[in-house]
Protein backbone atom coordinates (compact mmCIF):
# COMPACT_ATOMS: atom_id res chain seq x y z
CA UNK A 1 0.00 0.00 0.00
CA UNK A 2 1.23 3.27 -0.73
CA UNK A 3 1.38 6.14 1.91
CA UNK A 4 -1.75 7.99 0.25
CA UNK A 5 -3.81 4.48 0.25
CA UNK A 6 -2.89 3.81 4.13
CA UNK A 7 -3.53 7.44 5.18
CA UNK A 8 -7.28 7.24 3.21
CA UNK A 9 -7.86 3.69 4.87
CA UNK A 10 -7.10 5.23 8.94
CA UNK A 11 -8.69 8.46 8.16
CA UNK A 12 -11.82 6.53 6.80
CA UNK A 13 -11.71 3.56 9.24
CA UNK A 14 -11.77 7.08 11.86
CA UNK A 15 -15.08 8.58 10.15
CA UNK A 16 -16.74 5.18 10.06
CA UNK A 17 -16.14 4.45 13.97
CA UNK A 18 -17.56 7.69 14.39
CA UNK A 19 -20.59 7.91 12.58
CA UNK A 20 -21.31 4.27 13.97
CA UNK A 21 -21.30 5.30 17.12
CA UNK A 22 -23.35 8.84 16.44
CA UNK A 23 -26.00 6.72 14.53
CA UNK A 24 -26.09 4.32 18.03
CA UNK A 25 -26.83 6.90 20.21
CA UNK A 26 -29.11 8.89 17.66
CA UNK A 27 -30.92 4.93 17.23
CA UNK A 28 -30.87 4.36 21.15
CA UNK A 29 -32.09 7.93 22.37
CA UNK A 30 -35.72 6.95 19.84
CA UNK A 31 -35.71 3.64 22.14
CA UNK A 32 -33.91 1.17 19.09
CA UNK A 33 -30.90 -0.97 19.78
CA UNK A 34 -27.98 0.88 18.86
CA UNK A 35 -27.43 -1.81 15.39
CA UNK A 36 -29.98 -0.05 13.97
CA UNK A 37 -28.18 3.01 13.86
CA UNK A 38 -24.85 1.22 12.83
CA UNK A 39 -26.74 -0.44 10.12
CA UNK A 40 -27.43 3.17 8.24
CA UNK A 41 -24.77 4.60 8.85
CA UNK A 42 -23.22 1.99 6.59
CA UNK A 43 -25.98 1.90 4.10
CA UNK A 44 -25.22 6.37 4.04
CA UNK A 45 -21.75 5.69 3.03
CA UNK A 46 -23.16 3.14 0.46
CA UNK A 47 -23.92 4.36 -3.01
CA UNK A 48 -27.71 5.12 -1.78
CA UNK A 49 -26.43 8.34 -1.71
CA UNK A 50 -24.70 10.95 -3.50
CA UNK A 51 -23.76 7.77 -6.24
CA UNK A 52 -21.38 6.15 -3.48
CA UNK A 53 -19.17 9.42 -4.01
CA UNK A 54 -18.49 9.51 -0.07
CA UNK A 55 -17.10 5.95 -0.05
CA UNK A 56 -15.40 6.44 -3.09
CA UNK A 57 -13.53 9.40 -1.64
CA UNK A 58 -13.02 7.89 2.11
CA UNK A 59 -12.38 4.11 0.71
CA UNK A 60 -10.67 3.72 -2.66
CA UNK A 61 -11.15 0.47 -4.94
CA UNK A 62 -7.25 -0.45 -3.72
CA UNK A 63 -7.90 -0.50 -0.24
CA UNK A 64 -11.52 -2.06 0.10
CA UNK A 65 -10.00 -6.04 -0.07
CA UNK A 66 -8.98 -4.73 3.60
CA UNK A 67 -11.95 -3.65 4.40
CA UNK A 68 -13.22 -6.94 3.50
CA UNK A 69 -10.75 -8.91 5.71
CA UNK A 70 -11.47 -6.93 8.54
CA UNK A 71 -15.41 -7.04 8.28
CA UNK A 72 -14.57 -11.40 8.13
CA UNK A 73 -12.80 -10.93 11.66
CA UNK A 74 -15.56 -8.54 13.18
CA UNK A 75 -17.88 -11.45 11.83
CA UNK A 76 -15.66 -13.66 12.78
CA UNK A 77 -15.89 -12.73 16.59
CA UNK A 78 -19.02 -11.37 16.66
CA UNK A 79 -20.38 -15.37 16.17
CA UNK A 80 -17.41 -16.44 18.38
CA UNK A 81 -19.79 -14.36 21.48
CA UNK A 82 -22.99 -15.71 20.17
CA UNK A 83 -21.84 -19.14 20.47
CA UNK A 84 -20.21 -17.94 24.42
CA UNK A 85 -23.75 -16.77 24.65
CA UNK A 86 -25.73 -19.87 24.07
CA UNK A 87 -26.39 -21.32 27.02
CA UNK A 88 -28.08 -25.10 26.81
CA UNK A 89 -29.13 -24.99 29.83
CA UNK A 90 -31.45 -22.25 29.51
CA UNK A 91 -33.08 -24.37 26.82
CA UNK A 92 -33.21 -27.26 29.05
CA UNK A 93 -34.81 -25.39 31.34
CA UNK A 94 -37.61 -23.94 29.00
CA UNK A 95 -39.79 -26.69 28.66
CA UNK A 96 -41.83 -27.66 25.59
CA UNK A 97 -43.24 -24.23 24.44
CA UNK A 98 -39.14 -23.09 23.37
CA UNK A 99 -38.77 -25.98 21.44
CA UNK A 100 -42.20 -25.89 20.00
CA UNK A 101 -42.23 -22.34 19.31
CA UNK A 102 -38.56 -22.18 17.83
CA UNK A 103 -39.88 -24.99 15.47
CA UNK A 104 -42.78 -23.18 14.70
CA UNK A 105 -41.03 -19.61 13.77
CA UNK A 106 -38.98 -21.54 11.63
CA UNK A 107 -41.19 -24.37 9.95
CA UNK A 108 -43.42 -21.29 8.70
CA UNK A 109 -41.15 -18.80 7.53
CA UNK A 110 -39.18 -21.52 6.07
CA UNK A 111 -41.76 -22.74 3.86
CA UNK A 112 -43.54 -19.35 2.88
CA UNK A 113 -39.77 -18.23 2.02
CA UNK A 114 -39.20 -20.64 -0.35
CA UNK A 115 -42.27 -20.36 -2.00
CA UNK A 116 -41.57 -16.56 -1.94
CA UNK A 117 -37.86 -18.14 -3.10
CA UNK A 118 -40.20 -19.84 -6.37
CA UNK A 119 -41.88 -16.73 -7.18
CA UNK A 120 -38.39 -14.54 -7.49
CA UNK A 121 -36.32 -17.09 -8.76
CA UNK A 122 -36.97 -15.76 -12.53
CA UNK A 123 -36.47 -12.22 -11.17
CA UNK A 124 -33.33 -12.64 -9.11
CA UNK A 125 -32.23 -16.16 -9.55
CA UNK A 126 -28.54 -16.17 -10.09
CA UNK A 127 -28.07 -18.80 -13.50
CA UNK A 128 -28.41 -22.64 -12.11
CA UNK A 129 -28.01 -21.79 -8.55
CA UNK A 130 -31.84 -22.48 -8.47
CA UNK A 131 -32.35 -24.85 -5.82
CA UNK A 132 -29.91 -23.26 -3.41
CA UNK A 133 -31.43 -19.98 -4.28
CA UNK A 134 -34.70 -20.81 -3.08
CA UNK A 135 -33.45 -22.81 -0.05
CA UNK A 136 -31.69 -20.07 1.11
CA UNK A 137 -35.16 -17.94 0.63
CA UNK A 138 -36.90 -19.80 3.25
CA UNK A 139 -33.66 -19.40 5.69
CA UNK A 140 -33.63 -16.02 5.45
CA UNK A 141 -37.10 -15.84 6.50
CA UNK A 142 -36.59 -17.77 9.39
CA UNK A 143 -33.55 -16.13 11.18
CA UNK A 144 -34.27 -14.52 14.60
CA UNK A 145 -31.03 -12.47 16.25
CA UNK A 146 -30.56 -14.00 19.45
CA UNK A 147 -28.65 -11.18 20.36
CA UNK A 148 -30.56 -7.97 19.45
CA UNK A 149 -33.52 -9.63 21.44
CA UNK A 150 -31.60 -10.17 24.41
CA UNK A 151 -30.67 -6.61 24.76
CA UNK A 152 -34.21 -5.81 23.86
CA UNK A 153 -34.92 -7.39 26.70
CA UNK A 154 -32.05 -6.60 28.99
CA UNK A 155 -32.50 -2.52 28.24
CA UNK A 156 -36.42 -3.06 29.01
CA UNK A 157 -35.82 -4.60 32.23
CA UNK A 158 -37.68 -8.03 30.61
CA UNK A 159 -34.82 -10.35 30.70
CA UNK A 160 -35.35 -11.97 34.08
CA UNK A 161 -39.22 -12.38 33.26
CA UNK A 162 -40.87 -15.12 33.28
CA UNK A 163 -41.70 -13.98 29.40
CA UNK A 164 -38.16 -13.00 28.63
CA UNK A 165 -36.45 -16.14 29.76
CA UNK A 166 -38.81 -17.85 27.07
CA UNK A 167 -38.45 -15.41 24.71
CA UNK A 168 -34.39 -15.75 25.09
CA UNK A 169 -34.63 -19.71 24.78
CA UNK A 170 -36.79 -19.82 22.05
CA UNK A 171 -34.43 -17.54 20.11
CA UNK A 172 -31.43 -19.93 21.59
CA UNK A 173 -33.77 -23.06 19.79
CA UNK A 174 -34.37 -20.43 16.92
CA UNK A 175 -30.25 -19.96 16.01
CA UNK A 176 -29.30 -23.51 16.20
CA UNK A 177 -31.88 -24.80 13.58
CA UNK A 178 -31.70 -22.19 11.71
CA UNK A 179 -27.81 -22.80 11.43
CA UNK A 180 -28.25 -26.14 10.97
CA UNK A 181 -30.25 -25.50 7.95
CA UNK A 182 -27.39 -22.53 7.02
CA UNK A 183 -24.95 -24.77 7.06
CA UNK A 184 -26.85 -27.69 4.90
CA UNK A 185 -28.03 -25.37 2.04
CA UNK A 186 -24.16 -24.12 1.85
CA UNK A 187 -23.03 -27.44 2.01
CA UNK A 188 -25.17 -28.92 -0.97
CA UNK A 189 -24.93 -25.64 -2.79
CA UNK A 190 -21.18 -26.89 -4.13
CA UNK A 191 -19.64 -23.68 -2.88
CA UNK A 192 -16.53 -25.33 -2.16
CA UNK A 193 -15.83 -26.54 -5.91
CA UNK A 194 -13.87 -29.24 -6.59
CA UNK A 195 -13.14 -29.63 -2.99
CA UNK A 196 -16.75 -30.77 -2.26
CA UNK A 197 -15.08 -34.08 -0.76
CA UNK A 198 -13.89 -32.13 1.81
CA UNK A 199 -17.78 -31.78 4.03
CA UNK A 200 -17.71 -35.18 4.79
CA UNK A 201 -15.20 -33.86 7.20
CA UNK A 202 -17.59 -31.56 8.77
CA UNK A 203 -18.89 -34.51 11.18
CA UNK A 204 -15.91 -35.70 12.76
CA UNK A 205 -14.78 -31.98 13.08
CA UNK A 206 -17.82 -31.47 15.48
CA UNK A 207 -16.94 -34.57 17.27
CA UNK A 208 -13.39 -33.38 17.96
CA UNK A 209 -14.82 -29.88 19.07
CA UNK A 210 -16.99 -31.54 20.88
CA UNK A 211 -15.24 -34.70 22.83
CA UNK A 212 -11.34 -33.23 22.84
CA UNK A 213 -11.29 -29.48 22.52
CA UNK A 214 -14.40 -29.28 24.78
CA UNK A 215 -12.45 -31.46 27.30
CA UNK A 216 -9.27 -29.50 27.02
CA UNK A 217 -10.57 -26.29 27.35
CA UNK A 218 -11.87 -27.63 30.70
CA UNK A 219 -9.39 -29.08 31.54
CA UNK A 220 -7.18 -25.94 30.69
CA UNK A 221 -9.71 -23.64 32.94
CA UNK A 222 -10.11 -26.09 36.35
CA UNK A 223 -6.22 -25.79 36.39
CA UNK A 224 -6.04 -22.20 36.16
CA UNK A 225 -4.08 -20.41 39.19
CA UNK A 226 -6.71 -17.20 39.10
CA UNK A 227 -10.49 -16.77 37.96
CA UNK A 228 -9.14 -13.44 36.06
CA UNK A 229 -8.44 -14.15 32.14
CA UNK A 230 -4.75 -13.52 31.90
CA UNK A 231 -2.95 -12.73 28.80
CA UNK A 232 -1.45 -16.06 27.82
CA UNK A 233 -4.88 -17.70 28.14
CA UNK A 234 -6.95 -14.90 25.99
CA UNK A 235 -4.21 -15.69 23.21
CA UNK A 236 -4.86 -18.76 23.42
CA UNK A 237 -8.55 -18.76 22.79
CA UNK A 238 -8.65 -16.14 19.98
CA UNK A 239 -5.74 -18.68 18.58
CA UNK A 240 -8.98 -21.36 19.40
CA UNK A 241 -11.43 -19.19 17.35
CA UNK A 242 -9.36 -17.85 14.27
CA UNK A 243 -8.60 -22.17 13.81
CA UNK A 244 -11.25 -23.50 14.39
CA UNK A 245 -13.10 -20.79 11.94
CA UNK A 246 -10.62 -21.04 9.50
CA UNK A 247 -11.00 -24.75 9.84
CA UNK A 248 -15.02 -24.79 8.84
CA UNK A 249 -13.89 -22.18 6.19
CA UNK A 250 -11.70 -25.12 4.44
CA UNK A 251 -14.27 -27.77 5.17
CA UNK A 252 -16.25 -25.68 2.56
CA UNK A 253 -18.86 -24.68 5.43
CA UNK A 254 -18.19 -20.77 6.39
CA UNK A 255 -16.08 -19.46 8.66
CA UNK A 256 -18.92 -18.46 11.21
CA UNK A 257 -19.84 -21.58 11.91
CA UNK A 258 -16.02 -22.61 13.51
CA UNK A 259 -16.39 -19.05 15.07
CA UNK A 260 -19.86 -19.86 16.57
CA UNK A 261 -18.87 -23.48 17.60
CA UNK A 262 -15.98 -22.40 19.40
CA UNK A 263 -17.96 -20.20 21.44
CA UNK A 264 -20.00 -23.19 22.36
CA UNK A 265 -17.08 -25.23 23.75
CA UNK A 266 -16.26 -23.30 26.17
CA UNK A 267 -17.14 -24.38 29.34
CA UNK A 268 -19.16 -22.87 31.38
CA UNK A 269 -19.42 -24.58 34.97
CA UNK A 270 -17.12 -22.70 36.65
CA UNK A 271 -16.20 -20.22 34.21
CA UNK A 272 -18.09 -17.40 34.55
CA UNK A 273 -15.28 -14.66 34.92
CA UNK A 274 -13.73 -16.30 32.05
CA UNK A 275 -16.32 -16.01 30.06
CA UNK A 276 -17.20 -12.26 31.43
CA UNK A 277 -13.42 -11.09 30.57
CA UNK A 278 -13.73 -12.82 27.43
CA UNK A 279 -16.63 -11.09 26.30
CA UNK A 280 -15.77 -7.82 27.79
CA UNK A 281 -12.24 -7.69 25.55
CA UNK A 282 -13.50 -9.15 22.09
CA UNK A 283 -16.63 -7.83 22.66
CA UNK A 284 -15.16 -3.79 23.05
CA UNK A 285 -12.97 -4.32 19.95
CA UNK A 286 -15.74 -5.93 17.86
CA UNK A 287 -18.44 -3.30 18.44
CA UNK A 288 -16.47 -0.10 18.33
CA UNK A 289 -14.16 -1.41 15.27
CA UNK A 290 -14.67 -4.31 13.48
CA UNK A 291 -18.55 -4.34 13.08
CA UNK A 292 -18.62 -0.48 11.88
CA UNK A 293 -16.61 -1.97 9.34
CA UNK A 294 -18.76 -4.62 8.53
CA UNK A 295 -21.49 -2.91 8.33
CA UNK A 296 -19.89 -0.28 5.79
CA UNK A 297 -18.81 -3.72 4.03
CA UNK A 298 -22.52 -4.62 3.90
CA UNK A 299 -23.65 -1.13 3.03
CA UNK A 300 -21.40 -0.42 -0.19
CA UNK A 301 -23.40 -3.24 -1.65
CA UNK A 302 -26.68 -1.57 -0.92
CA UNK A 303 -28.13 1.09 -3.04
CA UNK A 304 -31.86 2.22 -2.58
CA UNK A 305 -31.71 4.54 -5.18
CA UNK A 306 -31.95 2.02 -7.80
CA UNK A 307 -35.34 0.24 -6.10
CA UNK A 308 -38.38 0.59 -8.34
CA UNK A 309 -41.61 -0.01 -8.50
CA UNK A 310 -41.09 -3.07 -9.09
CA UNK A 311 -38.87 -3.90 -6.50
CA UNK A 312 -41.24 -1.81 -3.70
CA UNK A 313 -43.91 -4.39 -4.69
CA UNK A 314 -41.68 -7.02 -4.30
CA UNK A 315 -40.08 -5.48 -0.95
CA UNK A 316 -44.04 -5.87 0.41
CA UNK A 317 -44.23 -9.05 -0.18
CA UNK A 318 -40.76 -9.54 0.88
CA UNK A 319 -42.21 -7.60 4.44
CA UNK A 320 -45.47 -9.95 4.20
CA UNK A 321 -43.92 -13.11 4.38
CA UNK A 322 -40.75 -12.32 7.04
CA UNK A 323 -43.08 -10.76 9.41
CA UNK A 324 -46.22 -13.13 8.71
CA UNK A 325 -44.57 -16.63 9.03
CA UNK A 326 -42.47 -15.44 12.04
CA UNK A 327 -45.75 -14.03 14.10
CA UNK A 328 -48.17 -16.37 13.19
CA UNK A 329 -45.59 -19.63 13.56
CA UNK A 330 -44.53 -19.11 16.92
CA UNK A 331 -48.03 -17.54 17.97
CA UNK A 332 -49.78 -20.52 17.17
CA UNK A 333 -47.37 -22.70 18.99
CA UNK A 334 -47.69 -20.48 22.08
CA UNK A 335 -51.42 -20.47 21.66
CA UNK A 336 -51.05 -24.15 21.65
CA UNK A 337 -48.88 -24.26 24.86
CA UNK A 338 -51.92 -21.85 26.50
CA UNK A 339 -49.92 -18.89 26.98
CA UNK A 340 -52.40 -16.20 26.85
CA UNK A 341 -52.84 -13.89 24.13
CA UNK A 342 -50.96 -11.00 24.77
CA UNK A 343 -47.77 -12.92 25.93
CA UNK A 344 -48.34 -14.86 22.83
CA UNK A 345 -48.01 -12.01 20.38
CA UNK A 346 -45.06 -10.42 22.58
CA UNK A 347 -43.19 -13.42 22.38
CA UNK A 348 -44.18 -13.31 18.52
CA UNK A 349 -43.07 -10.34 18.26
CA UNK A 350 -40.20 -10.82 19.32
CA UNK A 351 -39.20 -13.60 17.54
CA UNK A 352 -39.46 -11.37 14.33
CA UNK A 353 -36.39 -9.62 15.44
CA UNK A 354 -33.28 -10.28 12.83
CA UNK A 355 -30.94 -7.65 13.30
CA UNK A 356 -27.34 -8.35 12.70
CA UNK A 357 -27.60 -11.62 12.41
CA UNK A 358 -29.47 -11.42 9.38
CA UNK A 359 -27.14 -9.67 7.93
CA UNK A 360 -24.66 -11.82 8.17
CA UNK A 361 -26.73 -14.82 6.47
CA UNK A 362 -27.10 -12.03 3.85
CA UNK A 363 -23.99 -11.50 3.30
CA UNK A 364 -23.15 -15.10 3.37
CA UNK A 365 -25.54 -15.27 0.29
CA UNK A 366 -24.22 -12.58 -1.59
CA UNK A 367 -20.77 -14.09 -1.32
CA UNK A 368 -22.18 -17.20 -2.24
CA UNK A 369 -24.23 -15.94 -5.32
CA UNK A 370 -27.58 -17.01 -3.63
CA UNK A 371 -28.78 -13.25 -3.88
CA UNK A 372 -27.86 -10.47 -6.16
CA UNK A 373 -27.15 -6.88 -5.40
CA UNK A 374 -30.50 -5.51 -5.88
CA UNK A 375 -32.43 -9.11 -4.07
CA UNK A 376 -29.54 -8.40 -1.32
CA UNK A 377 -30.65 -4.72 -0.89
CA UNK A 378 -34.48 -5.57 -0.31
CA UNK A 379 -33.82 -8.04 2.06
CA UNK A 380 -31.47 -5.41 4.25
CA UNK A 381 -34.23 -3.10 4.13
CA UNK A 382 -36.30 -5.95 5.76
CA UNK A 383 -33.75 -6.87 8.05
CA UNK A 384 -33.61 -3.35 9.80
CA UNK A 385 -37.29 -2.78 9.63
CA UNK A 386 -38.59 -5.84 11.56
CA UNK A 387 -35.46 -5.22 13.72
CA UNK A 388 -37.01 -1.81 14.50
CA UNK A 389 -40.37 -2.86 14.99
CA UNK A 390 -40.22 -5.04 17.71
CA UNK A 391 -39.62 -2.26 20.24
CA UNK A 392 -42.63 -0.56 19.62
CA UNK A 393 -44.82 -3.18 18.65
CA UNK A 394 -43.89 -4.86 22.34
CA UNK A 395 -45.00 -1.66 23.85
CA UNK A 396 -47.90 -1.55 22.11
CA UNK A 397 -49.59 -5.15 22.81
CA UNK A 398 -47.79 -5.46 26.76
CA UNK A 399 -48.60 -1.76 27.34
CA UNK A 400 -46.38 0.39 29.98
CA UNK A 401 -45.50 -0.34 33.46
CA UNK A 402 -45.83 2.94 35.91
CA UNK A 403 -42.25 3.57 35.41
CA UNK A 404 -42.75 4.21 31.74
CA UNK A 405 -41.23 0.84 30.69
CA UNK A 406 -43.11 -1.95 29.20
CA UNK A 407 -45.01 -3.97 31.10
CA UNK A 408 -44.81 -8.25 31.63
CA UNK A 409 -48.32 -9.36 32.10
CA UNK A 410 -46.59 -13.15 32.57
CA UNK A 411 -47.50 -15.30 35.46
CA UNK A 412 -44.56 -16.25 37.42
CA UNK A 413 -43.82 -19.61 37.01
CA UNK A 414 -45.31 -21.98 39.79
CA UNK A 415 -43.44 -24.56 41.70
CA UNK A 416 -42.98 -27.44 39.33
CA UNK A 417 -43.90 -26.41 36.10
CA UNK A 418 -41.89 -24.89 33.80
CA UNK A 419 -41.85 -21.15 33.01
CA UNK A 420 -45.19 -20.25 31.37
CA UNK A 421 -45.90 -23.66 31.01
Amino acid sequence: MTTEQTTSLLAGLAVMVLLAKLFGAVARRFGQPPVIGEVLAGIALGPTLFGGAISDVLFPSETRPLLSALAAVGVAVFMFIVGLEWDAALIRGSGAIALSVAICSIVLPFGLGTLLGLYLTDSYGQGGARTPFILFMGIAMSITAFPVLARILTDRGMSRSPLGVVALACAANDDVLAWSLLAAVVAVSGAAGPDQWRILLAVPFLLLMLYVVRPLLRRAVERRTTPRLTPALFACLLAGLLLSAAATEWLGLHYIFGAFLFGVVLPRSGAGQLRTDVHQRLGQLGDTLLLPVFFLVAGLQVDLSGVGMAGLGDLGLIMLVAVGGKFLGALAAARVNRMPWRQSAALATLMNTRGLTELIVLNLGLQLGFLDARLYTLMVVMAVVTTAMTGPLLTWILGRRADGGPADLSPAPAPGRSLLG
